[in-house]
């Protein structure tokens, strides 16, 4: 749709098109990391019973679950991006979220930490992806400064052409 749109000349459509679809993704993969986190072990258990995997399962979707919303958001604004011909934000989401969860990681053990410090640099990363493609689009990343979403009227007046 994105693709289409700016094909088009309807930036303002194609902006529209991308909030909607963040935020559809963003309600879903929150509410599948939501329910996960309450009932970590309703899930796991139907792929094993092993005590140590239940326990190192539970203690990640605890950590991580209520983040995957921000996953979500992430992959919904790289695709768009695509579609866009915009890529350099979604790829510096990705290194940044690479090096929050390999930084963070190491610094957990290094420092003492547990699986379970591990698993909210995990989380963190997923949060520092979303946000960095949210914001980059927003800030303008795509046709120059316009903002998060706003009526047309103020959004045809901002846009920028290429």
């Amino acid at each position: 749709m994105v693709g289409t749109c700016i094909g088009a000349g309807q930036h303002e459509r194609a902006l529209r098109a991308t909030w909607i679809g963040a935020a559809m993704a963003f309600t879903l993969t929150e509410g599948i990391g939501l329910v996960a986190s309450a009932f970590p072990r309703a899930w796991l258990s139907l792929f094993d019973t092993d005590p140590a995997m239940l326990e190192a399962g539970t203690q990640y979707l605890r950590a991580v679950g209520p983040l995957y919303g921000f996953f979500g958001v992430g992959l919904v604004l790289y695709f768009a991006s695509q579609g866009a011909g915009r890529l350099l934000w979604p790829v510096i989401g990705n290194i940044a979220r690479l090096a929050v969860a390999a930084i963070g990681g190491w610094l957990a053990i290094r420092w003492g930490g547990g699986l379970a410090q591990v698993f909210m640099a995990q989380g963190a990363a997923l949060a520092v992806y979303g946000v960095v493609i949210a914001a980059a689009i927003a800030g303008g990343a795509w046709f120059g400064r316009v903002g998060w979403p706003c009526s047309t009227a103020t959004l045809l007046r901002r846009i920028q052409p290429y």
